[in-house]
């Protein structure tokens, strides 16, 4: 009867060990996902601030832009001699872009 429960003795010995060593390992894998989720908290709070940031770029683009179609508007819709103007206006722009990107392709060549 002795020997039988030292031989069940070192059984639970051995599990016990046996439960420790992967306890550890699991604690450390739980270690490891919560540093990998604060990461990612992280992460997200900086994308949402970037985001953010993005949208205020966007409005204020859009007031200028709402502002320049109104002008634009207006200017089409007054006399001969504004609409003259504007195509001398558009075909310069159009002229100005293209000389813009013949010189940045000479130079990148």
């Amino acid at each position: 009867m002795a020997d039988w429960n030292r031989g069940h003795d070192s059984v639970n010995d051995m599990l016990d060990a046996e439960n420790k060593r992967i306890a550890e390992n699991l604690a450390t894998k739980v270690s490891r996902l919560k540093s990998l989720a604060f990461d990612i908290d992280r992460e997200v709070d900086d994308q949402n601030d970037y985001l953010d940031g993005m949208d205020s770029n966007f409005m204020s683009a859009t007031g200028l832009l709402s502002g320049s179609v109104k002008r634009f508007s207006t200017m089409v819709r007054s006399g001969r001699e504004n609409r003259r103007i504007l195509c001398y206006v558009s075909v310069g722009l159009v002229v100005v872009f293209f000389l813009l990107y013949y010189m940045v392709s000479r130079i990148q060549s």
